[in-house]
C-alpha cells in the first residue's frame, strides 16, 4: 500500500479543519462528523482551539482512499501560527490549498500559495463553502488566477449557488470548454504535447489528456481547482478522486539507510517526549539504537503509525510514513534522525520579529514558569526563551498577539501558572559595519585565565548568518578546546555592543594556546597549573566583544513588505498615514476602481497600519504583509536590556566567573 502526506492549508476561517472532519467522514473513520463551533473535532484538541474555533497546532490523522493510506495534516491558519506550518511543509508530498467562496482568496492565501510553489509542493485547490450566501465561485476562480496562479483549471461546474443545495458537476470528455482549455493549459508546460497536439487533434485522447494533468499537477506546474462545502459534503466526493488521480504517493526506499525528520514533539502526562517522524527512506523498528540530532542517540521504546484515523501501535515505521517515536528524550523539533535526507533545511518562513517578558502573577512562581516555558519552547523552537539573569525575567519571542493567549492558556491548563504580559517590542539585529581584533595571551596579565585567544570579527553579506573559521592548525590544542571557543562565540553572539543578536559576520580564530595537563610527583592532577575547557569559554567573551566594540555594529530594525489592495479615491488618505508609520511605498498600480501599492514598513508600525486601514478604506482595503528585510535603524541605536553580565565590562564580568567557579584561578 502506499503513502500521501498530505496538507491541509489556508487562510484562517476558511474551513480546513472542517473539511478534514468532512474527509474522514467520507471514508467511513467517523461514523458523525465533529463540529469546529461545538468544538468535537478529531484535529482541535486543545482547550483554547476549541473555544476559539481555531487551528493552533498542527494534527495527523489518517483514511484510506483505493490502496493509498492519506496520511492528512491539518494546519493552523492564523498568521500568528506560521512557524507551525512551516514545520509541516518540510514532510508534505503534496498540498490541499482552502479557500473560501465568499472571502475569497485572502492575505494568508497568497503567502501559503507562494511558499508552496517556491517549494514546488504538488498543490490543488479546494473552493470551500459554495452553499453560503454570498458565494461567487466565478469570481473567485478569477482570483485564484490572477493572485494566486496563472495556472489553475476549474474541474467542474456549480449549481445551486448559495443555497444548501449547491453542488459540483465534474468535467467530463463532453465538456468542450473544459478540454479546450485543459489543452490551452498543458499545452504552455510540455511543447512535446503541444507539438502532438499540433500534429493531430485526435491523436491526443482525453485519457492522455488527464493523464498529462496529472503529470503536471505532480510536478507542481498546474493547480486543479474543485468546487464544493465541507459541511454538506458537495464536491467532496470529486475532491477525493482529485487525490488520488493527481496527487504523487511518498517516495523513498524501506531497504535503504535510515533518514527522517521531526516535526512535531508532544510531552506525555509524566513528562516523557513523544516524536512526530517523517520518514524518509529506511525502517525504524522498536527497541532499535537510533542517531539523532547533534551525535545524540536514543533507544525507541515504542512506536505508533496513523491508520484509519487514529495512530495505533507498530513493531515498525518505514520510508513514506509517520510516526510517533517514544524513548528519544533529548529528541527536539527539526532534529534528523539517522542520515540526513536530501532535502533543505532551512526555515521557509521568517523568525519572530516581536518579543514580550512574562510575569507571573505569583512571584513565587518564578522557577516554575520558566521550566514550563523552556517545555513549552520544545514544542516550538522558533518562540525563544531568554532568561534575564540580572533582573531575574523571563523573555519570549512572538509572531503576533494571539500568542499571548495561547500561551497564557497553555501555562494555566498544564502547569497551574497564572501570568501577564509586559508590551510587545520589536526584536532588531546588530551587524558589525568594520573589521575588528583582540587577543590575550596566556600567563600574561591582564588575563586571569590557562588560555591564549585571538579572535577578529569581519562583516558577512546580508542574510550569511555567523561563520567560524580557523587562521590556527587544528592540531596546535586539542579539538575540545576548538569546539569550547566555537560554542562560546555563538553563544555570545546572541548579545552584541547594544545587546542585540549579531549577526552576519565571519570570526576567525587568530591566537590559540594551553597548558598541557600537570600533576604532581604522585600523578595527582594539579587544575591550577592545567588548562581545561573552563578557561577557553570564559576567556572568548573577553576577547570577542573586544573586537566586536571595535569593529562597531550597526543595529537594523525589521521591515514588512506590505501590499495593499484599496479603492483607488481613497489613496490620498492612505499616503499621507503611511509616511507618518515612516512606510516607504515602492510600487502603485491602478486597476479601475482600485489601486495596488506595495512598500516597506517597519515591523513596529504594522499593527497600527493594520488598525487604522478599515477606516481609512471605508472597509474595503486588504492588505498583505510579510516579515522581508532588516534595515539600519535611523536615529540613536535602541538598546536592549542584557539578560548576563556584559564582557565589555572586565571587573563585572570576571567578578561573575569568581563566583561561577569558586575563584579557582589567581588574579580573577
Amino acid at each position: 500500500m502506499h503513502t500521501l502526506n498530505l496538507g491541509i492549508l489556508a487562510h484562517v476561517d476558511a474551513g480546513k479543519t472542517s473539511l478534514t472532519e468532512r474527509l474522514l467522514h467520507a471514508a467511513g473513520v467517523v461514523d458523525e462528523m465533529g463540529s469546529v463551533d461545538d468544538g468535537s473535532t478529531q484535529t482541535d484538541s486543545l482547550a483554547l482551539e476549541r473555544q476559539r474555533g481555531i487551528t493552533i497546532k498542527s494534527a495527523v490523522v489518517s483514511f484510506v482512499i483505493d490502496d493509498v493510506t492519506v496520511n492528512l495534516i491539518d494546519t493552523p491558519g492564523h498568521p500568528d501560527f506560521i512557524a507551525e506550518v512551516e514545520r509541516v511543509l518540510s514532510v508534505l508530498d503534496s498540498a490541499v490549498l482552502v479557500v473560501s467562496a465568499v472571502e475569497g482568496v485572502q492575505a494568508q492565501t497568497r503567502l501559503l500559495m507562494r511558499t508552496l510553489q517556491r517549494l514546488r509542493i504538488p498543490t490543488i485547490v479546494f473552493v470551500n463553502k459554495i452553499d453560503r450566501r454570498g458565494a461567487d465561485h466565478e469570481g473567485v476562480l478569477r482570483s485564484i488566477s490572477g493572485k494566486l496562479t496563472p495556472s489553475a483549471v476549474a474541474m467542474g461546474s456549480v449549481g445551486g449557488q448559495g443555497t444548501r443545495g449547491a453542488f459540483q458537476t465534474p468535467f467530463t470528455a463532453s465538456d468542450t470548454g473544459f478540454t479546450t482549455r485543459l489543452v490551452d493549459l498543458l499545452a504552455d508546460h510540455n511543447d512535446a504535447f503541444l507539438a502532438a497536439y499540433v500534429d493531430d487533434e485526435a491523436a491526443v485522447s482525453y485519457r492522455g489528456l488527464r493523464g498529462e494533468l496529472a503529470a503536471q499537477t505532480k510536478q507542481g506546474l498546474v493547480h486543479p481547482v474543485f468546487f464544493g462545502s465541507a459541511i454538506t459534503g458537495a464536491g467532496v466526493e470529486s475532491l477525493i478522486a482529485g487525490i488520488r488521480e493527481l496527487l504523487p504517493a511518498a517516495e523513498g526506499g524501506t531497504e535503504g539507510p535510515v533518514s527522517g525528520t521531526v516535526f512535531k514533539v508532544e510531552r506525555g502526562p509524566a513528562g516523557e517526549k513523544t516524536a512526530f517522524v517523517r520518514m524518509f527512506s529506511g525502517t525504524v523498528r522498536t527497541r532499535e539504537r537510533l542517531p539523532f540530532g547533534q551525535g545524540q542517540e536514543g533507544k525507541v521504546t515504542a512506536i505508533s503509525v496513523f491508520d484509519r484515523g487514529s495512530a495505533v501501535r507498530a513493531a515498525s515505521v518505514a520510508a513514506g510514513q509517520i510516526g510517533k517515536l517514544r524513548g528519544l528524550g533529548d529528541v527536539r523539533i527539526g532534529d534528523w534522525i539517522g542520515v540526513s535526507p536530501d532535502r533543505s533545511t532551512r526555515h521557509h518562513f521568517a523568525p519572530p520579529t516581536l518579543e514580550t517578558v512574562v510575569v507571573p502573577c505569583r512571584p513565587a512562581d518564578k522557577g516554575a514558569l520558566h521550566l514550563a516555558l523552556a517545555q513549552f519552547a520544545e514544542q516550538d523552537p522558533l518562540i525563544n526563551l531568554r532568561q534575564d539573569d540580572i533582573r531575574q525575567e523571563v523573555f519570549v519571542s512572538l509572531y503576533g498577539e494571539v500568542q499571548k493567549e495561547v500561551i497564557q492558556a497553555t501555562l494555566a491548563d498544564e502547569f497551574g501558572l497564572d501570568v501577564t504580559f509586559r508590551e510587545t517590542t520589536t526584536i532588531c539585529v546588530e551587524r558589525p559595519v568594520g573589521s575588528g581584533a583582540a587577543f590575550e595571551i596566556i600567563d600574561k596579565e591582564p588575563n586571569p585565565f590557562l588560555a591564549t585567544v585571538g579572535l577578529r570579527v569581519d562583516p558577512a553579506p546580508a542574510g550569511a548568518g555567523v561563520e567560524f573559521r580557523l587562521e590556527v592548525e587544528l592540531g596546535a590544542m586539542p579539538f575540545s578546546f576548538f569546539k569550547a571557543v566555537e560554542d562560546t562565540v555563538r553563544q555570545t553572539l546572541g548579545q552584541g555592543v547594544h545587546g542585540w543578536q549579531v549577526t552576519d559576520c565571519v570570526v576567525t580564530m587568530t591566537h590559540c594556546g594551553y597548558w598541557p595537563r600537570q600533576s604532581h610527583s604522585h600523578a595527582v592532577f594539579d587544575k591550577s597549573m592545567s588548562s581545561t575547557t573552563a578557561d577557553f569559554r570564559n576567556l572568548t567573551p573577553l576577547v570577542l566583544m573586544s573586537a566586536l566594540w571595535q569593529a562597531t555594529t550597526l543595529v537594523h530594525e525589521p521591515m514588512h513588505r506590505f501590499r495593499l489592495d484599496v479603492p483607488a479615491d481613497t489613496l490620498g488618505a492612505i499616503l499621507p498615514v503611511l509616511a507618518r508609520l515612516r512606510a516607504v511605498p515602492r510600487t502603485q498600480e491602478v486597476r479601475g476602481s482600485s489601486c495596488l501599492l506595495e512598500g516597506d514598513i517597519p515591523a513596529a508600525r504594522m499593527h497600527e497600519l493594520d488598525q487604522r486601514l478599515p477606516s481609512l478604506t471605508r472597509g474595503e482595503g486588504v492588505m498583505e504583509c510579510a516579515f522581508d528585510h532588516y534595515e539600519p535603524v535611523l536615529g540613536p541605536a535602541p538598546v536592549r536590556p542584557r539578560t548576563d553580565y556584559d564582557p565589555l565590562n572586565r571587573k563585572e564580568y570576571l567578578l561573575k566567573v569568581v563566583r561561577g567557579t569558586g575563584g579557582r584561578r589567581e588574579g580573577v
